[in-house]
């Protein structure tokens, strides 16, 4: 009898990570196509709004409902699942015609990309070693930014054919999953969700079999430290990071005064050199300075925001906080967020985590984004209170990694007490042996 080989961890990372391109493209492509749409069979302003903010919040619950089966069900049906429901709504986007398809078609897209996220990265993370796992991650980040640029050279093309370009834009979302799924019918089940399923269903006294409910990231401290930081340090920096890139171009043009044609020079020009960061990211996610790297990009990340709130809005402030921004979020955004969010988790509630996470920070950004332009009628206050808001974050997200913290690779597929005593031996946990690790642990890696 023949077993079968492993997938390269990379091509894994690739597949399972396009995820992340579709991400951006339906998103990006959406307000695009959307515009499209509306000069071609009359779409109404508040009939636009509706389908974009279903994709947004769609995407917030796919996530936290992927994320739990993902878990549950295991990886390959979730992630095969959630690109089928993508084809079935691009073609409602592509075909519909009409405000009810497009809506269905719209949620559909957000609740599969939303869904698929957490999933895939848990993939990834486990089909990884500890040498490469902050690398495969980090390069989710690169198909994120793939499928900006990707969509961006859509628009340059078929911005001028009406109905025929928004089609062309939901098309692209579709034809790239229909092709995602086939690739992924060859990537086997996580052998990591397999060994801790199949430990769980026996009642094994492993970390990874014992630690699978909801209720062991609340209840357990070395779990809901973690969770809480990442929670706090996610979804405020992505306050200014989703402010930044949804309100970009009216801030540019309604109170820079620079024209629409001028700041997408300097946004397409951003873009590549953001993937360059990325890629700089991946160089150092596995080593012992990314926590070096994270402070200094938290420091370019509020200085992004800070220096038009100090300095006012003008050409030279927009591209230098557009600079300074690139830089910080490589290093102190996304790309660390999934990094610690998937060495913090056992196995059974990895995708979990991840799918709260992003959901919660989803759902934050949505609600902001409602009050944004009225908000803006103060732009240096508003991007002020921006900066203190991804500050904030940062300073959260440093507090609760720094110094010594639990890298759950290490220890999930060992026996409770054995990993207990490894992790007290260790200086990560410091309850008394007779007390529970939720009665005091200290969280912060392995790996700094």
């Amino acid at each position: 009898m023949t077993t079968r080989r492993a997938p390269h961890p990379w091509a894994v990372g690739v597949i399972a990570g396009m995820a992340s391109y579709v991400d951006s493209a339906a998103i990006v492509g959406s307000g695009t196509a959307l515009v499209l749409y509306q000069h071609s069979i009359g779409l109404e302003e508040r009939e636009i709004g509706a389908i974009s903010a279903a994709l947004t919040f769609s995407i917030a619950l796919g996530a936290l409902l992927g994320g739990r089966l993902g878990d549950r069900l295991g990886r390959r049906s979730v992630f095969l699942a959630t690109m089928v429901t993508i084809i079935v709504g691009a073609a409602l986007l592509v075909f519909g015609g009409g405000f009810a398809p497009l809506l269905i078609g719209s949620i559909l897209v957000g609740v599969g990309t939303g869904a698929d996220l957490p999933v895939s990265i848990a993939t990834v993370s486990e089909a990884a070693t500890d040498a490469n796992r902050g690398k495969l991650i980090g390069f989710t980040q690169i198909m994120w930014y793939a499928g900006i640029i990707a969509t961006t050279a859509i628009q340059i093309v078929v911005g001028g054919l009406g109905y025929l370009g928004g089609q062309a834009l939901f098309a692209h979302v579709g034809i790239v999953a229909v092709i995602v799924f086939a690739l992924r019918l060859t990537i086997p089940e996580s052998a990591a969700w397999t060994e801790a399923s199949a430990e769980r269903r026996v009642g094994a006294h492993t970390v990874r079999a014992q630690r699978s409910g909801l209720r062991d990231i609340l209840t357990q401290r070395i779990y809901l430290v973690p969770f809480l930081a990442l929670l706090g340090f996610y979804a405020l920096t992505n306050l200014g990071a989703n402010t930044g890139g949804q309100f970009g171009t009216y801030v540019a043009v309604n109170v820079a005064g620079i024209g629409v044609s001028a700041y997408s020079v300097i946004a397409l020009v951003a873009l590549p050199v953001a993937t360059l960061f990325a890629l700089w990211f991946m160089r150092v996610a596995d080593g012992p300075r990314r926590m070096t790297y994270f402070v200094v990009g938290a420091v370019f990340m509020v200085l992004g925001f800070g220096v038009p709130a100090v300095f006012g809005f003008s050409l030279i402030t927009i591209i230098a906080g557009q600079a300074l921004g690139a830089f910080g979020m490589a290093f102190a955004f996304e790309g660390i967020m999934k990094v610690w969010t998937q060495e913090s988790f056992p196995t059974l509630l990895r995708a979990s985590a991840q799918g709260a996470i992003i959901a919660v920070a989803r759902v934050a950004a949505a609600l902001l984004a409602l009050f944004t332009p009225s908000l803006l009628g103060t732009p240096r206050l508003m991007y002020g209170l921006i900066a203190l808001v991804v500050a904030v974050g940062c300073v959260i997200g440093w507090a609760g990694f720094r110094g010594k913290r639990i890298n759950t690779f290490d220890v999930e597929q060992k026996d409770i007490a054995e990993a207990r005593s490894e992790l007290r031996a260790s200086g990560v946990l410091t309850d008394p042996p007779g007390d529970t690790p939720a009665q005091g642990t200290s969280i912060g890696g392995r790996r700094p």
